[in-house]
This record gives structure tokens, sequence and C-alpha cells, in this order.
């Protein structure tokens, strides 16, 4: 397995720019996820690595080679797409020998190794069977197959999880992990669900129009959040934002909301104008006292917890609070916030503050 290293990656159809110059590195053997909504960049990113698509300009490395303008025959690469990509005359056997086949493997060789990988999969029972009666679990389980019987340095997946039910995603999401840490491989997997990303990857990018937005561990990303889209894409609910404006100063360990002033981690810069408060709904508590008010607006049991709505001077917020604690519509109660927790940004840029909490993610 290999490392594989992305510099000032830049990728233009015409006059559209695709990818802006991305640079990150994905460790070996660490399961990399390419995070964003539709149109980020984040598949075209993949199908660079794997030589589907050749950069318009940058470097890309495997195993400490430049691959960037090879072809993808040339790169040692697997790749696995949403919707399977099987041979539908071929039965579950000859779709996993195939690859071998046309290496050139012996027969024997060939026969060991498929009968290696269909046990790590779980599917020896089905290898005489057509691949195309097979429910959607047992094809994608066939196409991963078909990418780990090569041995290849790396794999490429496009949203593989894609076409299957939610029930059943979440439950191949698992396995498609624990085969990762059972094999070794340096893999590379597109999603927009940012929940399969939390749970599976080590390590995030996170894409929006075409530029990396942070890069760094699932906790990393969800509780130092580089910018506000981040923050707001990451996390269900996601982060509150309540807008305030003022000048800060480097040093700074309160910011004033509505009059009322608020602790944050302390800044490592200032900044003036327009500017915006964040903070987890899991950070905000309620309380009968309290300066900083907001009144109840709705909640939403989820059995445990509860998400309660509020309305204040500052716009609206959801806080996640214990399901026994009682938040009744249209009362108003006081706001307390976790001070090692706040994260503030730039209105007009987006981008967080540095601070305390941040400034190690942030700038390295």
């Amino acid at each position: 397995m290999a490392e594989i290293v992305i510099k000032n990656v830049r990728k233009e159809f015409g006059d559209f720019v695709a990818v802006k110059e991305s640079s990150f590195t994905i460790e070996d053997g660490e399961f990399f996820m390419l995070l964003g909504p539709s149109g980020c960049g984040k598949t075209t990113t993949l199908r660079m690595i794997a030589g589907l698509e050749l950069p318009t300009s940058g470097e890309i490395y495997l195993d400490g080679e430049e691959i960037a303008q090879r072809a993808p025959s040339e790169r040692d690469i697997a790749f696995v797409f949403q919707m399977f990509a099987l041979y539908p005359h071929m039965n579950v056997y000859n779709n996993l020998a195939y690859p071998l086949k046309s290496q050139g493997m012996p027969r024997a060789k060939i026969r060991d190794k498929v009968d290696e990988v269909a046990g790590i999969l779980g599917i020896r029972d089905i290898l005489r069977k057509p691949v195309g009666g097979l429910a959607g679990g047992d094809r994608q389980r066939v196409a991963l197959g078909r990418a780990i019987v090569r041995e290849p340095k790396a794999f490429m997946m496009d949203e593989p999880l894609g076409a299957l039910d939610a029930e059943f995603r979440e439950h191949m999401a698992e396995e498609l992990r624990a085969l990762h840490d059972r094999m070794g491989a340096t893999t590379v997997y597109v999603t927009h669900d940012q929940l399969e990303a939390m749970q599976m990857g080590d390590k995030i990018v996170v894409m929006n129009n075409a530029v990396v937005e942070q890069f760094g561990t699932p906790q990393e990303i969800y509780d130092k959040p580089a910018t506000m889209f981040v923050a707001d894409f990451i996390g269900s609910p996601s982060m509150n934002f309540l807008d305030f404006a003022g000048s800060l100063a480097n040093g700074d360990t309160a910011v004033e909301l509505d009059g009322h002033p608020m602790g944050v981690p302390e800044l490592r810069e200032g900044a003036t104008g327009d500017l915006v408060f964040g903070v987890r709904p899991e950070h905000i508590h309620l309380a009968t006292d309290g300066t900083y008010r907001g009144k109840v607006l709705a909640t939403e049991y989820l059995g445990t917890t509860q998400i309660v709505t509020l309305e204040t001077a500052n716009g609206e917020v959801k806080a996640r609070i214990a399901s026994d604690q009682p938040a009744t519509a249209g009362e108003t109660v006081g706001l307390s916030f976790d001070p090692g927790t706040i994260t503030l940004f730039e209105k007009k840029s987006g981008r967080a503050l540095r601070s305390q909490l941040n400034e190690e993610v942030l700038h390295g």
C-alpha cells in the first residue's frame, strides 16, 4: 500500500474550474474521505488520482512516484463505482477472477486468490451464482472483491454504498470499515453524507465550490471548523450562528451578544465589523435564570435527548438537551454557552478567527 500526495492540483473543463489548487496528503493505510455537496469537485479529485481524468496542473504522487500524467493502467489503483460495474453474463467466481486472468496469472493461483477474497467478504456460498440475481449488498461485496483480488497499492471508491437503502447502507459501512482495518489498505472514498464520513474516515477533506475548505480528523473538523461552510455542513443539527457586530483584539476572551458578555477561547487575532458567534447545539444550556435570554419556539423529542429551537436577539438557535429537562413552547429561558467550545467567524469571508481553540488546526 502507499502514501498519496496531492500538490496544487487544478482541473479545468474549458472555462469551468472543477478543482482549484488542492493540496493534501493521504497517509499509507488511511481510510480517507472526500466529502462535500454535489458539484464540489470531490469526484473529479478522485478521478484524477485514479487517472480517469488528467489534471490541468499540479502533481500527484503515489508511493513516492509522480503519476499525474500516467494512464490508469500504470497506477496500480483499483476503482469501485456506485453502480457496481460487474459483468452480468458471468457468475460471481468469474467476475472475481477476471482481473487476474487479464494479468495472465496461473489458473491454480487464481482459484486460491478468489477463494481467499471470497472468504474475507463472506461470499463463498454464492461463487457459482450469476451476479444478475444477487441482492444489492451481495453485488456490492462482489464489486469490492474485484478490486481487492488485484492487491493494488490503493483503492478509490466513488459513493459505493449510494445505491443501497438506508438501513443496509449503514450495515455495509460498518463492514467496509472493518474490511479496511483487516487489510490495512490505503482507501480514498467519496461521499456527500457527512455522517458516513464521520463514521468511517481517519481523515476528511471537506470541499465546496472546487476548493478544499478543511483537511483533518473527524474530531478536528467537528470541534474546530475552519469556515462557516464546514461548521454548517458537519453536524446534525449543524452549528448555530449568531450575528453580532463589534471590534475584537488579540487576547480577548469575551464578546458581547445583545449587550451581555459571553466567554470565548482566547483570540489570537483581532477583527472588526460583522462577526458570527458559532456554537454547537450540545454546548447550549438552558436555565431559569441567566442574563442572555431565548424564547422557546418548538421541541423535538429524540429519546434520550431533545432538540429545542429558540429565538434570541441575535438569531434562531437549536439546543440539544436532556429529554427530561423542561422546555415549553412560548416560555422565555436563560441561555449559557461553554466558552471553550465557541468559534468566531468573519461574516463576509466565512473564515474562523484564530483562537486558543483552533490555532493548531488552522495554522499547524
